[in-house]
């Protein structure tokens, strides 16, 4: 299995693919993950992206709870 985001795969990229995360704001950690924050692409580092996704999926199972306990609830009339 490659792994894209170590050695060989990063030397191309400007300072190996170092810098300043635009969201946590550490400077010298690798920023290889792209995602899309405030309607931008950007380049972030690997724990803000599991954070960033560890929140989308709290957000979608709340949805999911609640749109399941709104047809679940009876209709009053």
């Amino acid at each position: 299995m490659s792994k894209a985001h170590r050695g060989k795969g990063i030397r191309t990229l400007a300072n190996h693919g170092r810098g300043k995360c635009p969201v946590c704001k550490k400077d010298g950690v690798k920023i290889l993950y792209e995602m899309e924050i405030d309607g931008e692409k950007k380049n972030i580092c690997k724990m803000c992206k599991a954070t960033l996704a560890n929140a989308a999926a709290v957000k979608a199972k709340k949805e999911a709870a609640a749109s399941a306990a709104a047809d679940a609830a009876p209709a009053s009339v």
